[in-house]
């Protein structure tokens, strides 16, 4: 009977070992999915990035799937690397950029159909990257001056400014992110293209949040902005033509790898329904309430689904 107990009781612990381990499997696998299965949004660190980040982590969850706010990351060769090493899922970017500074390409292209189909198509056989449906959002870069001032100075054009430049040294000063004064369609190229060249004190180069500020406070003369920025109008700001039509289209598709559109094909149809609806005048709107309002992006973001009827009230 000694025998028997011990036996017994041998497999008795056997069994609640085997049971412990399987638990600890089973557990690890279900992580694993869990993991598998969430949607990791990236976005960069301006205003319309992090707006544009937020509507795509509501409308996901809403739309059942687990997500994982990844955004805010500093600089498009950062968030796009994120993108491409699958430590994001998902993030919003623009052709012009895609085009010229991640496909490393020289030609301008001013047309957003055109722009989109070659960026697309070279995107996916290059990198296995998809871009969804682009929006009529274009958010391209402009160069800024306050308006009194581009009146008072007969400044209308980039070639006025050009031309102003070149005829006084030193005299007109320019606020520009790092990013712009390094990329493929920054401020180089802009400056071989109309001929000119600010000096090195004339150059201020600081966070583009900065930028508005410092031009607002006339603390610098012009800057670099973007076209559907709020603080444009709210501070009184003028977009100088770009009359040699240098900047590209930038208009903005959510991009992500291939292998998780295959794994969540039902994505595509979420994120174009955003896409439908997004346009200058509405990312103009949602910017302004950001940082005029000083509203927090995410409240700007599930106000606009709301409204649109995109997620659930």
């Amino acid at each position: 009977m000694v025998r028997v107990n011990m036996f017994s009781k041998r497999l008795s612990m056997l069994f609640g070992l085997i049971m412990v381990v399987l638990l600890i499997l089973s557990g690890c696998t279900s992580g694993t999915n869990e993991s598998q299965n969430k949607i990791r949004v990236g976005s960069k660190d301006f205003t319309e990035q992090l707006i544009l980040g937020q509507i795509t982590l509501l409308a996901l969850e809403d739309a059942g799937f687990e997500v994982e706010d990844k955004t805010n990351v500093a600089g498009s060769e950062q968030v796009r690397s994120a993108l491409e090493n699958d430590e994001i899922d998902v993030y919003w970017e623009y052709t012009g950029t895609g085009w010229l500074m991640h496909l490393q390409k020289d030609e301008v292209i001013t047309n957003s159909q055109e722009a989109y189909e070659k960026v697309k198509s070279e995107d996916k056989e290059a990198n296995d990257i998809v871009w969804l449906d682009y929006a009529l959002l274009n958010n391209t870069y402009t160069i800024m001056m306050n308006k009194d001032d581009s009146e008072k100075l007969n400044i209308k054009s980039i070639s006025d400014m050009a031309n102003y430049v070149n005829e006084n040294p030193g005299q007109l000063s320019f606020a520009a992110d790092h990013e712009f004064t390094a990329r493929p369609d920054g401020l180089p190229a802009l400056e071989d293209e109309y001929g000119f060249a600010f000096d090195g004190d004339s150059l201020k180069v600081m966070d583009i949040g900065i930028v508005y500020r410092t031009l607002k406070d006339r603390q610098v003369d012009s800057g670099m902005g973007f076209a559907t920025d709020g603080r444009i109008a709210a501070f009184d700001f003028v977009n100088l033509e770009d009359d040699m039509e240098f900047f590209p289209v930038y208009n903005a598709a959510a991009t992500l790898r291939a292998e998780t559109l295959e794994k969540h094909p039902e994505l595509a149809d979420v994120l174009n329904k955003i896409t439908e609806k997004l346009d200058n005048e509405t990312m103009i709107k949602m910017n302004y309430q950001v940082d005029i309002e000083e509203k927090e992006p995410k409240e700007v973001a599930k106000n606009w689904l709301e409204e649109e009827g995109l997620i659930n009230k």
